[in-house]
């Protein structure tokens, strides 16, 4: 799978806000707004895997010349790994 620009900034900025959280932690912030930027994060992070493995399970099916039941297998794999990730 070939990673876009979009998800690959994606993961930049939640790198940009995991260490704005540790300079906060740094600077004794209150924990309500380490809390609400870590909250941010991790659904920023969701819905990165979302796009993934969407993108992903998109390219599979495309590219493969498949029979159902491998198409159903593929499906069913992406959504464990939704599941997973959560």
């Amino acid at each position: 799978m070939e990673y876009t620009d979009q998800i690959k900034n994606r993961v930049k900025r939640m790198e940009g806000q995991l260490r704005g959280i540790l300079k906060m932690m740094e600077e004794g912030k209150d924990c309500k707004q380490v809390i609400t930027q870590m909250s941010a994060v991790r659904s920023a992070m969701d819905r990165t895997v979302g796009v993934v493995v969407s993108s992903n399970l998109v390219d599979c099916v495309l590219e493969a010349d498949q029979s159902p039941e491998q198409t159903d297998e593929l499906i069913k794999e992406a959504v464990s790994l939704l599941v997973k990730s959560r």
